[in-house]
């Protein structure tokens, strides 16, 4: 009697492991699935494209399915990289000028991109322009004075990155109410308000990237927005041992509020 019960009990617990064998080694296919899914998603989100339309200045994006714009961006985007520029001068110049040069902009309410014009006003080329401009924003001596700059034989302020700035500032918080979008005041900057406004008026246009303006204005916005691309994201662009300047956070300061609206 005992070795029939005996007998059916073996062969039930031997089948009762080898299930549990089996079950532990084959994972469902569903399983599987939602691993290998969950891996490639992951993978791409860490791995994003780079892409000509994320470029922007100060949220102005470029004009989606214009080739030649796109060309242009590319073009211009390229002349910045460290093949064809060869310098880190301009990552030391940044790393100098935007703590001074930010809370200046954000307290008057500019935007943050447009501390790239000193870089490309006075970093590239330095020196005094052949019209006469001269400084870390390149004001001419009339538009200096006029917005409370010093400029005679003996002192000239254009060259003071703190008062210069805080002059910049200023025009360009006048231009934006007159143009109402930040690439035209970019542009304004480079070609100034009267000859910028007559071109809108004669082409009847007031998009900066669809406008026909001369070599140097119209290139002026692609030259800030690739300042921008090379110095927040070095690596991609040849700069190997450059880190990536973060966008400026705007900290509520007296003292920064004050530095921005009086000039010494």
């Amino acid at each position: 009697m005992l070795k029939k019960h005996i007998i059916p009990l073996t062969v039930i617990l031997g089948l009762l492991l080898m299930a549990k064998v089996f079950a532990y080694k084959l994972p469902t296919k569903v399983e599987n699935l939602k691993k290998d899914n969950y891996t490639k998603i992951k993978k791409e989100a860490d791995e994003p494209v780079f892409s000509i339309a994320q470029l922007e200045f100060a949220e102005e994006t470029l004009p989606i399915g214009d080739d030649k714009v796109t060309q242009k961006m590319q073009k211009t985007l390229a002349s910045f990289s460290y093949q064809n520029l060869q310098t880190n001068r301009l990552h030391k110049k940044a790393a100098e000028w935007f703590p001074i040069v930010e809370p200046i902009l954000a307290a008057n309410g500019i935007p943050n991109d447009f501390k790239y014009i000193p870089l490309v006003e006075s970093g590239l080329r330095g020196g005094v322009s052949p019209k006469g401009a001269a400084g870390f924003w390149q004001f001419m001596p009339g538009t200096a004075r006029m917005y409370g700059l010093k400029v005679n034989k003996k002192v000239d302020e254009r060259y003071n990155l703190k008062k210069s700035t805080i002059a910049a500032a200023k025009y360009i918080s006048e231009l934006y109410d007159i143009f109402e979008s930040w690439t035209l005041v970019a542009a304004a900057y480079n070609v100034g308000d009267g000859h910028m406004r007559r071109q809108i008026s004669k082409q009847k246009q007031d998009n900066y990237f669809k406008m026909k303006l001369n070599r140097e204005t119209g290139a002026y916005v692609y030259k800030l927005m690739s300042m921008k691309e090379i110095l927040e994201n070095p690596l991609r662009n040849g700069y190997k041992n450059q880190k990536p300047f973060l966008a400026y956070k705007k900290v509520e300061d007296a003292d920064a509020t004050s530095v921005a609206t009086t000039i010494e």
